[in-house]
């Protein structure tokens, strides 16, 4: 019971721990696994069971060359209360395996051609100082782990650590052949990314800030340094990066490189902001001054030609971007026609379009014809007189009805019209009432008939005096008078 108790107090050094695993893991080699799923618990200080007594916190180390890497190992028991032995070796890419350290306890025992290369840690880690290329390799760490409890039990564990050595990339060099600017489906293009300093360098390639595609007509080298574009074509054109980056490296951006191709003409289209537009039709109003531009995209820009077609004749109008029309000069409807050519890809194209003078009843003239007689001002003027005479009229026929004045007149009853009258010229229609005592008795169609026909007398004055003489001689006796 005395070792026994000795052997618990060196195993429960940092801890107390129970008894229970103990006394189990003294019962003898059956109870192997079991005791050592016990330590586990015991050393990890969790309720869940664990299946490391070390652990490796990465597997993979991206080391820069002439820098130094630690593989760094945790161990999950206490050094003070165990021993332990172990190696440290490397297997180069080549499959040349080399042990470098070999430990127990606190002896280390390094190989002779890389003790100043490498340093072990008190807890099993290994410091590689300046790693270079040659440092490369897998790492393998072989640990047996005696925990003193007199059971003769030793846990053995084995990690493996891959080391990768790269040298930062410094800023990539782009490059395009040919340098100038080529026509498109004509010639291909070759970009180049290279870089001075770099291992294992991944290149990415950008256009206008947008990375590149897969695309038929772009061939990418194995490490993709190298793009060949066959053939150009427009969309083609722009502002190209090159990236350059490693595992030690963030990306480095090259210059920017341009390509400049030669296209078109496309998308050919005649434009114009008066009239109205319907298909290939132009319709404007009379007296107007329209102009027609020929747009299309193209590099170079393209050179353009106005033709005029009519009865299956074609003729040069002008040449540029734009043409002017004046309507006054059309007599019928005409066929125009705009060619764009580029001298560079020796390319063309061709918009047809019909052009017809009509009212379009609008009011929509932007342009009016040199020397025109009619001016804004003058519709303006003319417009203003229109409307002031029609006020007027409207207030004249509201004040004076003449209509109805006429109406009463000829409907005015027979008893009134005799009424005689000593002030004539107070009234228009009682001057014409008087007139009636001049007619023939029995006549009285006639007097009527008169009474209409006032419009006809020769002079007003004269009506009047004629009124007056009748009256005269009415009051004396006007029954002895018509018997006479």
């Amino acid at each position: 019971m005395g070792e026994t108790s000795s052997n618990r107090q060196l195993f429960t050094a940092p801890a107390a721990p129970s008894k229970a695993p103990i006394n189990k893991c003294q019962v003898g080699v059956k109870a192997k696994a079991a005791c050592v799923l016990l330590l586990q618990a015991e050393y990890s200080g969790e309720t869940d069971v664990s299946s490391e007594f070390i652990h490796v916190p990465s597997s993979i180390h991206h080391g820069i060359e002439g820098e130094q890497v630690l593989l760094s190992v945790e161990t999950r028991f206490p050094l003070d209360d165990v021993e332990i032995q172990g190696t440290w070796s490397h297997t180069r890419p080549s499959g040349i395996r080399t042990t470098l350290v070999t430990f127990r306890n606190e002896i280390t025992i390094t190989e002779m051609t890389y003790r100043d290369h490498l340093a072990r840690k008190p807890n099993v880690s290994l410091l590689i100082c300046k790693v270079n290329q040659d440092d490369e390799g897998e790492y393998h760490l072989n640990l047996n782990i005696d925990f003193l409890n007199g059971t003769g039990l030793v846990i053995k564990e084995e990690r493996t650590v891959y080391v990768t050595v790269d040298v930062p990339v410094s800023t990539p060099v782009i490059e395009k052949s040919p340098s100038y600017a080529v026509v498109e489906d004509k010639a291909n293009v070759t970009w180049t990314c290279s870089v001075e300093r770099g291992t294992r360098v991944v290149f990415q390639w950008l256009r206008d800030n947008v990375t590149l595609g897969l695309s038929d007509r772009y061939l990418f080298s194995q490490d993709n340094s190298t793009l060949l574009i066959s053939p150009v074509r427009k969309e083609d054109k722009g502002t190209y990066h090159c990236l350059a980056s490693n595992a030690v490296s963030q990306e480095r951006h090259s210059r920017a490189g341009e390509l400049n191709v030669y296209y078109g003409p496309y998308n050919l289209e005649v434009n114009s902001d008066q009239g109205l537009r319907t298909g290939e039709v132009f319709t404007i109003n009379p007296g107007e001054l329209v102009f027609f531009d020929c747009l299309a995209d193209s590099n170079p820009p393209n050179s353009y030609v106005w033709i005029s077609k009519s009865r299956n004749a074609t003729q040069v109008i002008t040449e540029g971007p734009r043409l002017e029309v004046r309507s006054y000069r059309l007599a019928q409807a005409e066929e125009y026609l705009c060619r764009a050519f580029n001298n560079v890809t020796q390319k063309q194209n061709e918009a047809q379009f019909t052009l017809v003078v009509a009212s379009l009843g609008t009011g929509k003239e932007k342009h009016s014809q040199d020397g025109s007689p009619v001016t804004p001002l003058a519709a303006i003027t003319v417009c203003s007189l229109f409307v002031i005479g029609c006020m007027l009229l409207f207030f004249l026929r509201r004040t004076c009805h003449p209509k109805r004045v006429l109406m009463s007149i000829y409907n005015r009853p027979l008893s009134e019209q005799k009424r005689p009258h000593r002030s004539g010229h107070e009234d228009a229609t009682e001057d014409f009432g008087i007139y009636e005592f001049v007619s023939i008795p029995g006549k009285m169609e006639s007097a009527q008939a008169s009474c209409r026909s006032l419009a006809r007398l020769e002079s007003v004055q004269d009506m009047h005096t004629t009124i007056y003489d009748v009256i005269r001689h009415v009051p004396e006796t006007p029954s002895h008078s018509l018997l006479e």
